[in-house]
């Protein structure tokens, strides 16, 4: 049964090669300068098989996007293919029938054995079945770091989150902005929980984000937490931009010293032309733990009436995964990838330290893998209110202690 299983999946591939050329509208939220760097990647490797990748880029972050992406496909307006994070995003829609199986093709592509770390094809996975094909790891516990800005304020580069908070006077003396952040919830989000990992450490960040221990979330590790958000949130202090990357164009400038973000800022600094370790640095867990959460995008790929788009699909799914592929869409977008079996020896050092953690075991799941798009949303909009304004530290955590009370 299992080697006809693959035959199929292996069949449906080749037709697709076969037949005449398919397009395939593709969905997605990339539309920074590196992210679109990256994801021409991916457009090449399509079109190269002599079918067409029909770019639907939405502009936006996930936040702006998802919500598009999924109204279309409830609304009988499917795309092709569209970009998702790996977790519980499109679990209602695979419980709708509304989303392709996988299965066949993963199974002829050994997925299972390939894919590293085994948590990302289970994010794919319900019931036994794979709904999603898995593209990259993205961690979020990074700090950025401008030499530029150092040099403007005669200091030298901080090492770990702990003597970055000790330099902010001198960058604020040098007229500079200590810490870059958008004013977006999700970035405040994403800052909030690689403080936490730094303050707190791993064991009650996985208490509360995974088995949702909400006493924990009001105790005092967490306490701990939301004084130092507190201290983060003055360094943030006149940091006036809205998207991600108008941050990081800050510490690529050198106006500002650094900045908490994901891995995915290594598309920016390498669009600018900068190099890891003479114009920046990077430290992965804030300098004070080599432990990175596996977050990332993946791809799925809504069910349609057309058997020539769904053997296309099929065809795109395993095509996103292939080697060469991997590295080098990975390669421009700053991620890890999934595969364990490829050589990215060309990688640059922020990378390479990405991928000794990963090879040593320091990862989590994400905040995507362990709760609901709606928990996701709650916190957030707290993050968002707590990072702008005046919010006490106690008040903040009792709110976030009841968001994570009610989560599932």
């Amino acid at each position: 049964m299992k080697l006809t299983t693959k035959l199929l999946a292996a069949t449906c591939i080749v037709s697709a090669s076969a037949a005449s050329a398919i397009e395939l509208e593709v969905t997605h939220w990339w539309t920074s300068g590196g992210e679109a760097a990256a994801v021409t990647k991916f457009a090449e490797a399509w079109n190269a098989t002599g079918n067409t990748w029909l770019d639907g880029a939405i502009a936006g972050s996930g936040g702006t996007a998802r919500p598009i992406i999924i109204s279309r496909i409830l609304g009988g307006d499917p795309m092709a293919a569209t970009q998702l994070n790996h977790g519980r995003q499109a679990e209602e829609l695979i419980e709708a029938g509304l989303m392709l199986d996988l299965t066949e093709v993963a199974e002829a592509g050994n997925w299972a054995e390939i894919v590293n770390p085994p948590s990302l094809l289970d994010s794919c996975t319900l019931d036994g079945r794979i709904y999603c094909v898995p593209v990259n790891i993205h961690s979020t516990q990074w700090l950025w770091l401008s030499h530029a800005a150092y040099e403007t304020a005669g200091v030298p580069v901080p090492t770990n989150w702990t003597e970055f908070v000790d330099t902010a006077p001198a960058l604020r003396e040098a007229g500079l902005q200590p810490l870059a952040m958008g004013q977006q919830g999700w970035q405040q989000n994403l800052a909030f929980g690689a403080i936490t990992l730094a303050v707190a450490g791993l064991e009650p960040w996985s208490e509360v984000t995974i088995n949702k221990n909400a006493e924990v979330a009001a105790g005092p590790e967490y306490a701990a937490v939301f004084e130092a958000v507190v201290d983060a949130r003055e360094l943030a202090r006149g940091s006036n931009v809205q998207d991600w990357n108008q941050a990081t164009n800050m510490v690529i400038t050198g106006t500002a010293g650094a900045q908490l973000m994901g891995d995915w800022a290594q598309g920016e600094f390498a669009v600018a032309g900068l190099e890891e370790g003479v114009d920046y640095s990077c430290l992965p867990g804030l300098g004070l733990n080599a432990i990175l959460d596996t977050g990332g995008d993946a791809f799925y790929f809504p069910v349609n009436r057309s058997p020539e788009i769904t053997a296309a699909q099929l065809e795109l799914a395993a095509l996103l995964i292939s080697p060469e592929v991997q590295v080098d869409f990975n390669l421009a977008k700053g991620s890890l990838p999934v595969r364990g079996d490829i050589d990215m020896a060309s990688a640059n050092g922020c990378m390479q330290q990405g991928l000794e953690i990963l090879a040593s075991g320091g990862v989590l799941p994400s905040g995507d893998q362990s709760l609901t798009p709606d928990s996701q949303t709650q916190i957030e909009d707290l993050m968002a209110e707590f990072w702008s304004g005046s919010m006490s530290a106690a008040d903040a955590q009792a709110r976030y202690a009841s968001i994570i009370a009610s989560a599932d």
